[in-house]
């Protein structure tokens, strides 16, 4: 749930309020690294046992400051999509519940904030407003901790077999056994191992479901390496304005759509910043071989056109919701014939309702060129072109000012926003040869009544 360890928060936190020295005992840091690099290991939850004794006569009143402390920093540790997986869990009603070997007077403030139902904990004895030396009840930890989740849910009348659990430790593995679905998450290396004997769903809090990561990246950060002008040397890229993508935060990227080498287009334009984003695309390149399995690693969203599924983005949202940043296309796809050279550009509201529910700013981006390095007639694209190669240009806007009063309206704004970025010619009516046409129309298509292509983007999802 939380990136890197919670001991050296509540560490520093203890030393804030004056609870421990100063000086930090040498072998701290040492194993808190250990922690990070393996996740939980025997040796360090023997030290853990230990805690109890080691705060006998601690002031409660004390810690508790430090747990304040500690707090604020640990909410800002919390992985992005736990938020999005607690959220789902309360819409269906469940209660959620925070099951954990760090002792409760840490983290009841922690589960409080982020809206946990109840806590499941070590707890410590407590005597005259210091703590003891003792434990009341479980250690809460491996089988410790099974066996209170068990007491617990047959106290609450709770069925075992119709609840989820998470974990990302080893030593979990008997309470997600309890469960009739386990999750496995930011698995440490023998977790891994085990989820994939078992068959447990294996993901990450900090990446979108269904992308990988190894050694800690997800492919998309690997991809961003080569996504530079010098890896596209039948390409003479002009990138302005780059800077004004965002560096952190939720932000709804948008592009026109001119040819299928656009994607790749704005993953160069993207990776000046090094941020990985979350594409929505269309099925047919998550249903093909190869390709859509990479997708699908990228963190793209499929999106079934033409069946008016608001799943693409409600996925969407929950990237937004995370702090993603998310790119699409609001024309839909590459218009079509004469429709190719329509000075006005039509877009369907997605990136309007996405930018109304999560007021993540909208940056506008004009893409031009790329029709001279994949046109929409041909299969693939121009790697080795005659004479020189084709200059690509992308400007980057400042975010589109929205008024969020209409989806329509906001959608105009956006769409008009993107044309400006665009060279004067594409502003202009123009009349494209029979040899344009022809080139603007995907393979094996002769024609595209205009009538038609008009209706196929209404300019509404």
């Amino acid at each position: 749930m939380l990136r890197g360890a919670s001991g050296p928060v509540f560490s520093e936190a203890l030393r804030a309020v004056g609870v421990l020295p100063e000086r930090q005992n040498p072998l701290e840091p040492a194993l808190f690294k250990i922690f990070d690099l393996f996740g939980e290991n025997y040796p360090s939850m023997v030290v853990t046992r230990q805690g109890a004794r080691f705060s006998k006569g601690w002031s409660v009143a004390k810690v508790a400051e430090a747990v304040e402390i500690a707090t604020e920093e640990l909410l800002q540790r919390v992985l992005a999509y736990a938020h999005v997986e607690f959220a789902e869990h309360r819409e269906a009603g469940r209660a959620v519940v925070l099951a954990t070997t760090t002792p409760r007077h840490l983290v009841a403030s922690l589960a409080e904030r982020l809206g946990f139902d109840h806590v499941i904990a070590t707890t410590y004895g407590q005597a005259d407003g210091a703590f003891d030396g003792t434990t009341v009840g479980e250690f809460v930890w491996g089988k410790g901790k099974a066996r209170a989740i068990r007491v617990w849910t047959e106290e609450m009348g709770i069925d075992l077999a119709e609840c989820h659990a998470y974990s990302d430790s080893y030593y979990d593995v008997p309470m997600l056994s309890l469960v009739g679905t386990p999750h496995v998450i930011n698995p440490d290396p023998r977790m891994i191992a085990v989820a994939a004997l078992r068959r447990w769903p294996a993901r990450f809090f900090d990446v979108p479901a269904g992308v990988p990561k190894f050694a800690g990246i997800e492919p998309q950060k690997v991809a961003m390496m080569c996504a530079r002008p010098e890896f596209f040397p039948n390409v003479r890229f002009r990138i302005y304005g780059a800077g004004r993508i965002p560096e952190s935060g939720a932000a709804i990227v948008v592009g026109n759509h001119r040819s299928y080498f656009d994607p790749l287009a704005i993953g160069v334009t993207l990776g000046k910043r090094g941020r990985p984003v979350r594409f929505l695309g269309k099925k047919e390149v998550f249903d093909a071989p190869i390709v859509g399995d990479f997708a699908r690693a990228m963190g793209g969203i499929r999106v079934e056109r033409g069946t008016g599924s608001d799943a693409p983005l409600q996925e969407a949202e929950q990237a937004l919701a995370a702090g993603e940043m998310v790119a699409l296309m609001p024309q839909g796809t590459i218009p079509r014939g004469r429709a190719f050279f329509d000075p006005e550009l039509k877009g369907r509201w997605g990136a309007a309702r996405l930018a109304e529910g999560s007021r993540a700013p909208v940056i506008p981006i004009g893409i031009w060129g790329t029709e001279n390095v994949w046109p929409r007639s041909a299969k693939f694209p121009n790697l080795n072109p005659l004479g020189k190669s084709p200059v690509v240009t992308i400007r980057v806007g400042k975010p589109v000012e929205l008024k969020y009063d209409s989806l329509e309206a906001d959608t105009e704004r956006i769409m008009h926003a993107i044309v400006a970025l665009l060279p004067p010619e594409a502003r202009q009516t123009y009349e494209p040869s029979e040899e344009e046409i022809r080139r603007a129309l995907p393979a094996g298509v002769e024609d595209v009544d205009p009538g038609h292509e008009k209706s196929r983007r209404p300019g509404s999802d």
